[in-house]
């Protein structure tokens, strides 16, 4: 029988009511876990380009030692990063850890070589088949929000596009699951991830809009695309306590926040403006 509070969800655009968000976010000590998996994740970023195999999607060997050569590609190098992170953090992202993650992820091995140079400017790239690799700000400032400094054990991505977001994502989560719509972005992600070895990370080519009701719950679920409404499949798998961030709406979209507080219950709030592609469902 459904229950009147049921009804609410999904949420149209229309019903979310804006109100102050009081989660108080303050700068999160890096733990030692996380500083660990930096650590290896930047020397496996390393030593994979010693073995990683031209393909078609991904960077191959040559391209990524050339990128990687910052002597030759200051536009990628370390300091730029860095740059790339003082900047959010002076657009308002606070959460240490978060903020490491970005710092820790080369943004410029998702992208085709001849975007690299471009990796770390404040914008969404083109990463083939009408889909974008967000842009830093807003990678950060939903990693935040989803994470709201606590500790995070199984996240659900919707919309693994080039694998970015992803691997930012398991530098702050225990496990991450991710769904891919499009065949070719799932492979392209793969083909980023896979000379990283990035042991949390779980990618699948399905439809995002229905989740993972196999592994749920979440403790937070990401949409890296916009709806008109929050699918109810993903309200669902939200475990209580957990947190959905989303881009909802049409031509003007707005980042939305939901919080399962109990069995038949949301809470929802209005963050920030934002711009992403639109959500669909079925495979291609």
């Amino acid at each position: 029988m459904t229950t009147a509070k049921e009804k609410r969800f999904p949420l149209p655009l229309s019903s979310v009511v804006e109100r102050k968000d009081n989660a108080g976010r303050n700068r999160i000590a890096t733990s030692v876990s996380t500083q660990t998996a930096i650590q290896n994740l930047g020397r496996d970023f390393q030593s994979s380009n010693r073995s990683a195999p031209t393909t078609d999607h991904g960077i191959g060997k040559q391209q990524r030692t050339e990128i990687l050569n910052t002597s030759e590609s200051p536009l990628v190098s370390e300091a730029v990063r860095r740059a790339m992170v003082v900047r959010i953090a002076q657009q308002g992202v606070k959460d240490g850890v978060v903020l490491e993650a970005m710092r820790a992820v080369p943004r410029h091995l998702f992208l085709e070589s001849g975007l690299a140079s471009q990796a770390y400017i404040d914008a969404s790239l083109p990463i083939g088949h009408h889909q974008t690799i967000s842009q830093p700000y807003i990678v950060a400032r939903m990693v935040e929000i989803l994470r709201n400094g606590n500790k995070l054990d199984n996240v659900l991505e919707i919309g693994t596009g080039c694998g970015y977001q992803a691997a930012v994502l398991s530098l702050v989560a225990q496990n991450v699951y991710s769904i891919e719509r499009i065949k070719a972005l799932h492979e392209l992600a793969k083909n980023n991830l896979r000379p990283m070895r990035i042991a949390n990370i779980r990618l699948h080519y399905g439809d995002g809009m229905l989740g993972l009701p196999q592994v749920a719950p979440f403790d937070g679920i990401i949409l890296a695309a916009a709806g008109m409404e929050v699918p109810q499949a993903l309200l669902t798998q939200l475990k209580v306590g957990g947190r959905l961030i989303a881009p909802v709406g049409g031509r003007q979209q707005v980042l939305q926040l939901i919080e399962r507080v109990s069995d038949s219950e949301w809470s929802s709030v209005v963050v920030e403006n934002c711009h992403f592609v639109p959500l669909h469902s079925g495979i291609i």
